[in-house]
């Protein structure tokens, strides 16, 4: 029969045995805690190259993480290690304070500079994307959705623009009596804003400056039409189709109908009035001159300011014996016919 004292014994050998392995695991992880901490520390504390001053064009989108802004940053090769990056802004309470907009960062910078500089509005330019087809009103929204403005303000600036000397491309006879007297001509594109000196006559004068640098060789060419009617088609173009290889086609069809004294007949024209984008068949048999499916000839106005790529698929335009277009509600093809006939085959088969 085996003593108590010799149970005991191995009791007690294999709770030593157990608290070696605790202990031996303990000291590892202490071990790989300091290592890790160590390795932090040191991606923390250095730069990626501290004799590189060169300021790199950093941009953070609205709505970006705390983990992709830090890997993006790694990416661009302007911080050692994304983790590191998390890690200090965690402990520093920072990691909420990230702004979102364009900044300079140096190679030189260690991650308390470089998160000192992201968190620092001062810092910051604010990215305002406008997109091609936007109108004033969508721009409006788009400066409200980012703090910049109080609705209605910057559709207020346009109304209120003075300088049409200092822009010999704008036809003040033409537009200054529209609805919005600039539409078609506030160039979509992305715009870096400092928001702590913003102003909406600043953001109208680059978006007319970009306009007249990117048309700067088409502007004053003899088109035999007016730039205004150009514009007013392109926009029309815009809000019809957005494929590439059916703007010119399109614009041509477009064209051919007004030469030949046809109605237009784009719903985009219509919608342009239209607060929730939607007609029906009152809608169509409203008399204004935006109803291009009643009334002949191009609308006062642009009903959008259009991309670069309408512009120019209007200016040149691709001759096509279509005069009838349709787009799918499900694939968004577009479909051309040549003679009513086929067009209204063309809508029982796709609409």
């Amino acid at each position: 029969m085996k003593s108590s004292h010799s149970y005991s014994r191995r009791k007690s050998g294999k709770r030593s045995g157990f608290l070696k392995y605790l202990l031996i695991i303990i000291l590892i992880g202490a071990a790989f805690g300091w290592y890790r901490y160590s390795q932090y520390q040191y991606f923390i504390e250095n730069p990626v190259d501290p004799t590189d001053s060169e300021k790199i064009t950093f941009i953070i989108a609205k709505g970006e993480s705390l983990s992709q802004v830090a890997q993006n940053l790694e990416d661009k090769d302007l911080i050692l290690n994304a983790d590191a990056l998390k890690s200090y802004a965690k402990q520093t309470q920072t990691d909420r304070n990230i702004i979102a907009g364009r900044f300079a960062i140096q190679r030189s910078m260690t991650i308390p500079q470089v998160v000192e500089t992201i968190t620092n509005a001062q810092n910051s330019e604010t990215v305002i994307t406008i997109l091609e087809g936007h109108t004033v009103a969508d721009i409006d929204n788009t400066l409200v959705t980012t703090d910049l403005i109080n609705p209605g303000e910057f559709s207020a600036a346009v109304n209120n623009f003075e300088d049409w000397d200092k822009y010999p491309f704008l036809d003040k006879d033409a537009q200054a009596g529209l609805i919005h007297p600039l539409e078609g001509y506030l160039f979509p594109d992305t715009y870096f804003i400092d928001p702590l000196n913003y102003y909406n006559e600043n953001l109208i004068q680059l978006m007319l400056n970009n306009f007249q640098n990117r048309l700067a060789d088409e502007i004053d060419k003899d088109q035999g039409r007016s730039l205004q009617e150009i514009i007013i088609m392109a926009s029309i173009v815009e809000k019809e189709v957005r494929t590439d290889k059916d703007i010119p086609i399109v614009a041509g069809i477009l064209w051919k109908r007004l030469d030949e004294g046809w109605l237009i007949g784009a719903d985009a024209t219509l919608l342009y009035l239209k607060d929730d984008r939607t007609i029906d068949y009152n809608d169509l048999q409203e008399d204004t001159p935006y109803n291009t499916r009643k009334n002949a000839g191009l609308p006062p106005g642009p009903i959008c300011n259009p991309g670069i790529k309408s512009i120019i698929g209007t200016l040149y335009p691709e001759n096509s014996p279509y005069w009838y277009y349709l787009t799918t509600l499900d694939t968004g093809e577009v479909i051309y016919a040549s003679s009513n006939d086929e067009h209204n085959a063309n809508k029982r088969k796709y609409l």
